[in-house]
């Protein structure tokens, strides 16, 4: 049976292999044919990105045949979690072709040459990439500007780094370990604000850093993202007519509960979902799009049990943007959720009260609330509420 067919039937077995059983199982096993790298480049198009940094390790901790391969197709696989458009590139060069292992198109304007070297025994022609970089701008492959990243596969690079130091080629490449591009992936899928996604793939293009504010600016950035994402938390439940002061749900448990709710709604859709940042996901080919939020309940009162959540203008776009978008509503104590429509929600947005912040930017204020008839999403300026049974979906794995 074929490697996504399995994935599909039992994706707890594919998981469980190593990287190198998973290639043996794509196509007909051999990577440099094409069904076995189109399967295997499938699959790791739909797995989440803490898998990817374990293939990549194993890539790198055991040797076996065209495992620099495997790691090439890991690496652009990284690149597209950080919004790149990646173009793979082949596995072996020929004297007809260009020879780059990746072509990556920054939706910032910046596009990358990338080549990935699973180690720095051997000497690299950095004029060799160079000359690759040369012939795809000619051909108009590669629009400016654009620069050279060289993924290794190990931290202990000095020689390398000399080696770029002293070339012709020192301000247009730059070189990053495999272990700190899944770093920044895994920073920005903690994140929520865009230019916080623009600022990460910054590291990666050549810049002089002898004034080193554009370098504190990009970690300043994702710091304040990172804060305004504890902030949000707070701010899911609104106090004005609870006068109870704030509650808090440990984090970690918020996470936990969302990755379960995203894990059933993925599950009722047959579609694997990838974490595009902290709260949205969307499908491998950007179709499906999902935000998901998790509230506790809140209980101050006879008839004021609800649980609180913000919806904010950046989810309703980022949502808009793909074929279908739901917004998902998690209960921390059900074993339920609420997967509403994008349509639904526009349909009714000026029924909720908008919320402003002190940063000039605003949110729709959301709370389901418990009648007889069952959970509702509450209409505060019509009274007219949204019954959610038609929208519920059970978390039971």
């Amino acid at each position: 049976m074929a490697l996504i067919a399995i994935w599909k039937s039992n994706p707890e077995a594919v998981l469980s292999m190593t990287i190198q059983q998973i290639v043996a199982t794509a196509g007909d096993g051999k990577l440099n044919a094409s069904e076995c790298s189109d399967e295997l480049r499938a699959f790791l198009s739909q797995i989440e990105s803490e898998k990817l940094g374990s293939y990549a390790e194993h890539c790198l901790t055991h040797s076996f045949e065209k495992s620099g391969m495997v790691l090439q197709d890991v690496v652009n696989e990284l690149g597209r979690r950080l919004d790149y458009l990646v173009e793979n590139g082949r596995y072996q060069g020929t004297s007809n072709t260009v020879g780059y292992d990746g072509l990556w198109k920054s939706p910032d304007g910046h596009n990358l040459l990338v080549e990935v070297k699973t180690t720095d025994a051997y000497r690299l022609s950095l004029d060799t990439i160079a000359v690759y970089r040369e012939k795809l701008r000619e051909q108009r492959q590669l629009d400016e500007p654009s620069s050279m990243l060289i993924v290794v596969g190990r931290e202990d690079t000095g020689e390398l780094e000399a080696q770029v130091r002293g070339s012709r080629h020192a301000w247009d490449m730059r070189l990053i370990s495999v272990e700190s591009l899944v770093h920044l992936v895994n920073l920005k899928e903690t994140t929520e604000e865009p230019l916080t996604g623009s600022k990460i793939r910054s590291v990666l293009i050549p810049r002089e850093y002898t004034r080193l504010d554009a370098l504190i600016d990009i970690i300043f950035t994702a710091a304040k993202d990172v804060e305004g994402v504890v902030e949000e938390e707070k701010q899911s439940k609104q106090t004005e007519d609870e006068g109870s002061g704030w509650e808090f749900t440990d984090r970690g448990l918020l996470d936990s509960k969302r990755s379960d709710v995203i894990w059933a709604f993925a599950s009722l859709k047959d579609v694997s979902l990838l974490k595009r940042s902290r709260a949205l996901y969307w499908s491998s080919d950007h179709t499906i799009r999902v935000g998901c939020t998790v509230s506790k309940r809140y209980s101050s009162g006879v008839g004021s049990t609800g649980y609180w959540y913000a919806y904010h203008p950046r989810w309703d776009d980022f949502l808009g943007a793909g074929k279908s978008g739901y917004l998902i509503l998690g209960c921390m104590d059900l074993s339920s959720a609420f997967a509403i429509p994008l349509e639904v929600i526009r349909l009714r947005r000026n029924e909720l009260n908008l919320t402003p912040l002190p940063d000039g930017k605003s949110y729709w204020h959301l709370k389901i609330i418990e009648q007889e008839s069952g959970y509702a999403l509450q209409m505060p300026k019509t009274g007219k509420h949204l019954p959610l049974g038609e929208y519920a979906f059970n978390l039971n794995r």
